[in-house]
């Protein structure tokens, strides 16, 4: 069994990128489970703590989290044409102390979206460059860029669209087998 971590880049109540991880642990390929990591709790990176050996238990919880983990997918949407701050302070805490980087050489893939057409492509690319310089292997086929969020989800958080429901079953497929190509 490989264990992915779905990295929500959104910590809004009914967050649509929520939502989209919901779905997405309910579609896992056969032999695989896809878990939430919660990044709520998850403080600001601050070197100092790292520096004086006295990292937050956050931290500590955090990259032993990655370290079980066998590859990643970051569900995001787009704040100001980049990634929300949580989701960058995620990939900052998993990366230190200096040598000891959680995200390296690990399968990942990408899922940004919006309410507009622009899909969150901006913070789809800002993420794959703080990606590439982790070293976190990423899926560059099919790109999953989701348009008008807000019309997919039911008032209970259920996926009311079939295509993009067929969308993300492909997605997630390809995924496993980009995992078993990297690892």
């Amino acid at each position: 069994m490989k264990t992915i971590g779905l990295f929500v880049g959104s910590l809004r109540r009914e967050s649509f990128n929520k939502k989209i991880a919901n779905h997405l642990t309910g579609i896992a390929p056969k032999g695989y489970e896809f878990k939430i990591i919660s990044l709520e709790k998850l403080e600001m990176y601050n070197q100092d703590f790292d520096d004086d050996g006295n990292p937050p238990a956050s931290y500590i919880e955090f990259r032993k989290q990655l370290n079980e983990l066998d590859g990643f997918i970051f569900i995001t949407p787009e704040y100001n044409r980049s990634v929300p701050a949580v989701l960058k302070n995620a990939i900052d805490v998993g990366s230190r102390p200096y040598g000891k980087n959680s995200w390296d050489g690990k399968p990942g893939a990408i899922i940004s979206s919006s309410l507009g057409n622009i899909s969150g492509f901006g913070a789809n690319h800002h993420l794959r460059q703080s990606l590439v310089f982790v070293n976190v292997l990423t899926l560059q086929q099919p790109e999953a860029y989701i348009a008008s969020v807000n019309k997919l989800f039911d008032d209970t958080g259920k996926l009311t669209s079939e295509s993009t429901s067929e969308f993300f079953q492909k997605f997630v497929d390809a995924f496993a087998k980009w995992v078993e190509t990297t690892t």
